[in-house]
């Protein structure tokens, strides 16, 4: 299955998905839906005011005229924190974060430009924007507005731990271009790792413990607010599943939003410092390339480069060394090696196997962060 990045480009009300992805990896069983290590999320906390009292999970609606009447509070609440991004290359969504002006949204949305033309769903004009920092490895990024709105609605994020199979949501966002456009569907499931490969390489982003829903998500709504029935953002909806049976046309209500944990994580490092400092992602330590063999498939990962003092080199690997399996899985591309990482934290201990010379070696290795 592959699946495609949601950004569209401007005034074509059905243009192609402008990022072509050649994989998608599914797994399962990730034992931590909260996301990667930081700090911990409380429920229901407004970016830049004083967190209230935790807020309870959304109650069951007793009937089709109260779930009704949940939507439209849900959407009339979270709505005016749901913005439009414009680049010169196309448009997709983000989320108002705090009341100083900084919107949360996808990296790729904000890929290769540093300013930007922001519309409220408030109505008004477009606002200036600049970039603060992307993280393309999470697939995430920053922006600031130039002037602040005094009616600026930051968004409420919710606590990705408590996410639930089953759970009712709606994606906000610009799907197409059609501005503050809802959907509704389910939380399908929780703690998918998903990578996204870029051209032959396969060099995207592998994004751990994503939520998968139901919800449309279509070109545009990438950067924008998964939502549950509290009116709190549970994820920021990235990628939509395509199908190459279809001609790589979408495949029905497979989508994936980065849980609010992350995307908090992220940002939160980001605003302050500029960058990100502590991923919270498990790394060996090496940079290296798909090897192929005789038969021209993929035969393992040649290491490059060794960070010095890095998990690799303090295992003893080195340059020129050919990795094939970690733990007991083989690992025959750096997508493989990537994918099967993003599901180990920092601090986790594996078991590397490689090839040095014609001789298979094997090394504990205590995993590091990037």
């Amino acid at each position: 299955m592959d699946v495609s990045r949601a950004r569209t480009r401007p005034r074509r009300l059905l243009p192609p998905l402008t990022a072509a992805v050649c994989a998608a990896v599914l797994l399962g069983g990730c034992s931590d839906s909260s996301g990667p290590s930081g700090p911990s999320d409380s429920a229901g906390v407004p970016r830049g005011t004083a967190a209230p009292s935790e807020r309870a999970a959304p109650s069951v609606p007793g009937s089709a005229g109260d779930l009704q009447a949940a939507y439209e509070k849900v959407v009339k609440q979270v709505l005016p924190s749901v913005v439009q991004i414009t680049t010169g290359e196309g448009l997709g969504s983000g989320v108002l974060y705090d009341d100083r002006g900084h919107v949360v949204t996808n990296a790729h949305v904000v890929d290769g430009a540093d300013t930007f033309k922001v519309t409220m769903a408030t109505g008004g004009g477009a606002v200036g924007a600049r970039l603060v920092a992307g993280y393309p490895e999470q697939d995430l990024a920053v922006i600031r507005l130039d002037d602040v709105p005094k009616n600026l609605k930051p968004a409420t994020f919710g606590d990705s731990a408590k996410v639930e199979v089953g759970q009712i949501v709606l994606a906000m966002g610009n799907p197409l271009g059609l501005s503050s456009s809802v959907t509704q569907g389910i939380v399908s499931a929780v703690g998918r790792t998903v990578s996204a490969g870029r051209g032959g390489g396969g060099t995207g982003a592998t994004i751990a413990n994503m939520v998968q829903t139901s919800a449309a998500i279509n070109p545009g709504n990438s950067g924008g607010a998964l939502v549950n029935l509290a009116g709190q953002v549970i994820g920021i909806p990235t990628l939509a599943a395509v199908d190459p049976e279809l001609g790589q046309g979408p495949a029905p209500g497979i989508g994936f939003a980065i849980p609010a944990a992350t995307v908090r994580t992220i940002a939160d490092q980001i605003i302050k410092s500029g960058k990100v400092t502590d991923s919270g992602r498990a790394a060996l330590g090496i940079t290296g390339r798909t090897i192929v063999g005789r038969d021209y498939s993929p035969a393992g990962v040649a290491v490059v480069e060794v960070t010095r003092d890095g998990p690799a080199d303090k295992a003893g690997l080195r340059a020129g060394d050919i990795l094939t399996r970690l733990n007991s899985q083989d690992v025959a591309t750096m997508q493989d090696l990537t994918e099967l990482l993003a599901g180990l934290k920092p601090g986790d201990r594996a078991e590397v196997t490689y090839d040095r010379g014609g001789t298979r070696r094997t090394a504990p290795v205590t995993l590091g962060t990037v």
